[in-house]
């Protein structure tokens, strides 16, 4: 299991737990992740996947973008 696997599931352990928490139905004992179907586990990592990706992507279209602008004091000004 290569490390970014490891943390896709630790990410959608933790989100399982405050989901669990913050939720207004939320019971007086939260089920475990252990407790969680096999299968809404590997929907949640899934899930979790996805929206790591989406982050990255973004953030790399973000630093892409910024490179069609001059730096600070570089740009030519006039006519």
């Amino acid at each position: 299991m290569s490390t970014q696997d490891v943390f896709v599931q630790q990410f959608a352990q933790l989100f399982q737990h405050y989901r669990e928490g913050l939720s207004p139905e939320a019971k007086q004992g939260s089920v475990s992740w252990n407790a969680v179907p096999l299968e809404e586990r590997n929907r949640m990592v899934a899930a979790a996947r996805l929206a790591i990706h989406e982050l990255e992507t973004d953030a790399q279209s973000q630093d892409n973008s910024r490179l069609y602008f001059a730096k600070p004091g570089e740009a030519e000004w006039g006519c």
